[in-house]
């Protein structure tokens, strides 16, 4: 195996060491796990997402950037910064010492209001914005790295969004935290970067704040704390585990109450390892300098293929109702997600300080190698009703998942002529309970793939055998040939 990740084409040097470290990491065997869990895991039915057997850091770590800003790093021997060329490096070189389940930073920061305050010449500082984001997107190669803009509109925002329209760069992924301090002109800009890159999607921040307080955006649409993050992230493939029974009475008696109970035990697990064994809390300089709190953090208690176990319940019982388009499969999905909320508010977790010793439900976007599993709560690909009723059908789920749940609309062209048509379309889903909304235009080199961003022209590169820069690009591939990606229904 180690030989085989030496000897890729398709591989850069980069990704290389990467991979072999993770092979390495995967020949451990250090944590508990019992035979009835190790089954689910060998079904697929319950994923680690590719974590490792020896979790030595927390998945997703959102440092306090602010405080970077303002007091400087002693660790990196970093001083304040005083103008815009000190502020764009002073963070570049702190991402560099950023780590996640990537080995890369999977948040940025509010990139706006942090380099806000050093613009004082907008000629300066968008040179100095422009080598900022080209230096991010060649050497975060990773598009799971998330940077965060709003909810008021700045000079940095705007200089921000205009870059990327002419950049066309994948990364880093970016989310515009909407409310209504949100100036129409900036939101209207947004939708038009949006259109042309995939991002910035748009996060309802009012609902957000309400359930996590200080947050950011990171990785593909993950609500999490500031100055903390995730332990860990696991998910429980829905749609695998209804094809295990043989009417709903099991599926809810006996199949889900005890996949919810081996997954939350795994979870636990690897959190164990991470606080008790891994020693990262006690070594890292971002927690030794108070960038991160160990009291700070959760984890993420996902889920994948809600629709297909609709579908496949229902015709166990002999009918042809679709998620999505029936009262009945609709009302079934959200029943069995009430299920697992209230399994999660009645788990105690006890090293998840930030979020009261609870796991939160997260809807996770879905890997390369999944067939016939759609994200999350999401609607098929290919099946998807008309506008209205898909984000009033979408809504109804935003709430159970403060971690995060997002939906993806591609539009056609002609909204580029009418922004503000789509800004409508935001808000209203907002009010309807919406927590996250994404959308790119079908012209659009850069696509959004589940939750994060890959270039079509990538893509294209990967097929024919050509290493590319983002590693990325190899998961949109799998999404691509597996689950439908390039055939989702267009907005007119």
């Amino acid at each position: 195996m180690a030989l085989n990740i030496i000897q890729d084409q398709t591989l850069t040097f980069e990704q290389k060491v990467v991979n072999l470290a993770r092979y390495a990491e995967n020949t451990l065997n250090v944590l508990n796990i019992s035979d009835e869990i190790q089954v689910l895991r060998e079904a697929g039915i319950i994923c680690d997402l590719f974590e490792g057997n020896a979790p030595y850091r927390p998945r997703y770590i959102l440092p306090d950037y602010e405080k970077l800003m303002k007091k400087g790093c002693s660790f990196l021997e970093l001083a304040p910064p005083t103008n815009i060329w000190e502020a764009t490096h002073t963070l570049l070189i702190f991402y560099k010492h950023v780590p996640s389940i990537t080995t890369m930073p999977v948040y940025i920061g509010n990139i706006d209001t942090l380099l806000e305050p050093f613009i004082e010449n907008e000629e300066e500082a968008r040179l100095a914005i422009k080598l900022f984001l080209t230096h991010i997107d060649r050497t975060i190669t990773d598009s799971f790295c998330h940077a965060n803009i709003g909810p008021k509109s700045t000079r940095a925002g705007r200089i921000i969004l205009e870059l990327e329209q002419e950049l066309q760069n994948a990364t880093p992924n970016i989310t515009l935290k909407y409310d209504d301090t949100t100036s129409r002109e900036f939101a209207e800009l947004a939708i038009v970067t949006a259109l042309k890159t995939a991002k910035p999607s748009f996060a309802n921040d009012k609902m957000f704040k309400t359930e996590l307080g200080e947050y950011g955006i990171a990785s593909c649409y993950n609500g999490l704390p500031v100055a903390g993050g995730a332990h860990t992230l696991v998910r429980m493939n829905l749609a695998k585990l209804a094809m295990t029974v043989t009417d709903t009475e099991e599926f809810f008696e006996t199949a889900l109450p005890r996949a919810m109970e081996c997954m939350a035990n795994y979870i636990e697990e690897r959190i164990r390892f991470i606080i008790e064994e891994s020693t990262f809390f006690e070594t890292n300089f971002l927690v030794k300098e108070g960038f991160i709190r160990k009291d700070n953090f959760t984890s993420m208690f996902g889920l994948v293929g809600l629709a297909e176990c609709v579908n496949n319940l229902l015709s166990i019982e002999g009918h042809d109702d679709r998620f999505g388009h029936s009262q009945v499969a609709n009302d079934l999905g959200e029943h069995i997600i009430e299920i697992m909320h209230t399994f999660i508010m009645e788990h105690v977790s006890p090293h998840c300080g930030a979020t009261k010793e609870r796991l939160l439900l997260h809807a996770q976007v879905g890997i390369g190698d999944d067939i016939n599993v759609s994200p999350g709560c999401r609607i098929p690909i290919g099946e998807e009703p008309e506008l209205l009723q898909h984000l009033v059908q979408s809504a109804r789920f935003h709430k159970y998942f403060p971690s995060g749940i997002g939906d993806i609309f591609p539009f056609e062209v002609t909204a580029f002529n009418n922004p503000a048509y789509v800004l409508r379309i935001i808000e209203g889903a907002f009010k309807e309970g919406m927590r996250y909304f994404s959308l790119y235009s079908t012209e659009s080199d850069v696509i959004r793939i589940t939750g994060y961003l890959v270039k079509k022209s990538e893509i294209e590169k990967l097929d024919q055998g050509i290493a590319t820069l983002q590693n990325t690009v190899v998961l949109g591939q799998g999404q691509v040939r597996n689950g439908r990606v390039l055939e989702r229904k267009v907005q007119k």
